[in-house]
């Protein structure tokens, strides 16, 4: 069995979901992991801002005007009468539940329910569609399998043993239809594996299933040596170790979410990043094998502050250092990146939601210092054989770009480069140029 996950771009419109319908149709057993619709989760977000505002009119014109947009779809999408029927009431009784909402009191528990509307909506109108065609398909829910504990960890033995449950229904020739993203948590109450969750989701299913293989299918054919957005001419890359390609998805390659990887390198399932525009290309292959030395990708990570705490009592002092990770972990904020002087300390976070509180408390410490729109350029390789002099190449080639920190040696896959976000895009070419283009 594989386990095939699809984004909001390849659920995105009737005629997305029509080009799906032809390449999961096929002899292999398969789990198809569906998003919401591309725009249907901001516009829920954005539903649930004007709910919790109170701005329950705004948020029921809202709430009409997306519903509006999945009955277009659903006019584009059927051609029987009966099936279009069934797909309308779907939609009406969905965006009947979220107008429900404007009702009463709204609070983050309602918010996550809200949200989980979008994958339920996409599934049923796949699993429809495929009705329709009589291609045997059956839809199950990942609100009866798919669960987080206390932690907000996946449960891997209670989605184990639901999965199996919901999966003795399924008949030899069936494609099995599910929702990424949604699940519920410890108490049975609505919850979600945060944003870029579906890639999780599948990576969850494929261990719960022993898949041979986890697909991820987006628009863009596999990662690439560079950031196609900012860099022309970027190619994809053939294969990566699971290592290598967590690191570029934890600093910035878009393509792939960064916690998908981890269950998958622990059961040793291959992932494999399909484009739905091109279904015949092999994509990027991510194993456990690590193959070849030397640079093979740049990601580019931005929204990044940095913390630099300078005080006298660091010096030869014992404990300093974990008195400042203590404060990061009392308000769950990890840290990216980490230098050190013999009096200060330059910490870097992705997650601003509690600055100030950590701030306030570091001060006890020493002096702060916070810069803001920094961005953090990750080169991303197999650095095995040292001798090469890697850094030298990286480091020439950014001679003229202001770095504000380095982080070089915690891995033999990554070397990272602290930068203002006004010279990343410089900074991405000039490593393009000289790291790629001149091999």
């Amino acid at each position: 069995m594989i386990v095939c996950k699809f984004g909001g771009t390849s659920v995105g419109t009737a005629d997305r979901l029509k080009e799906l319908a032809r390449l999961v149709n096929s002899d292999e057993d398969k789990i198809v992991v569906l998003s919401a619709m591309a725009g249907t989760t901001n516009a829920l977000v954005e539903i649930a801002e004007l709910l919790y505002d109170k701005q329950n009119d705004k948020a029921i014109s809202s709430i009409q005007a997306l519903e509006q947009n999945y009955y277009r779809v659903v006019e584009e999408l059927y051609t029987v009468s009966e099936v279009k029927e069934k797909a309308k009431e779907m939609v009406e009784s969905h965006f009947n539940y979220i107008q429900a909402f404007t009702e009463d009191l709204f609070t983050i528990h309602e918010e996550k329910a809200v949200l989980a509307q979008g994958e339920l909506l996409s599934t049923a109108l796949f699993h429809y569609y495929l009705e329709e065609l009589g291609v045997p398909s059956i839809l199950i829910s990942a609100l009866d399998f798919m669960r987080i504990d206390k932690d907000g960890e996946p449960d891997s033995y209670y989605i184990k043993e639901n999965l199996s449950r919901e999966l003795k229904q399924k008949k030899s020739n069936e494609i099995v239809i599910t929702q990424g993203f949604i699940c519920r948590n410890t108490f049975g109450e609505i919850d979600n594996l945060k944003r870029g969750g579906s890639d999780y989701s599948a990576s969850l299913i494929g261990v719960a299933v022993a898949a041979e293989e986890v697909q991820i299918w987006t628009d863009i054919d596999g990662i690439h040596n560079n950031d196609p957005r900012y860099v022309e001419g970027t190619q994809s890359i053939a294969y990566l170790s699971y290592d290598e390609a967590a690191e570029l998805a934890y600093f910035g390659a878009k393509i792939l979410h960064p916690a998908s990887i981890q269950p998958s390198k622990k059961a040793k399932i291959p992932v494999r990043l399909k484009n739905t525009m091109e279904p015949q290309d092999e994509g990027t292959l991510i194993g456990l094998e690590i193959k070849g030395a030397g640079i093979k990708s740049i990601a580019a990570k931005d929204s990044i502050t940095v913390i630099k705490i300078k005080s006298g009592r660091m010096l030869l002092a014992h404990g300093f250092m974990r008195k400042i990770f203590e404060i990061f972990e009392v308000y769950k904020t990890s840290i990216d990146m980490v230098t050190t002087s013999e009096v200060a300390v330059s910490i870097t976070i992705d997650d601003a939601q509690y600055l100030d509180e950590i701030v306030e408390e570091l001060e006890k410490l020493g002096n702060v210092e916070v810069d803001k729109q920094m961005s953090i350029i990750c080169i991303v390789g197999n650095f095995i054989d040292e001798s090469r002099g890697h850094a030298l190449e990286i480091f020439s080639a950014l001679k003229e770009v202001p770095i504000r920190m380095i982080s070089y040696g915690g891995s033999r896959h990554n070397v990272s480069i602290l930068v203002e976000t006004n010279y990343k895009k410089q900074a991405l070419n000039i490593l393009n140029e000289n790291l790629f283009c001149n091999v």
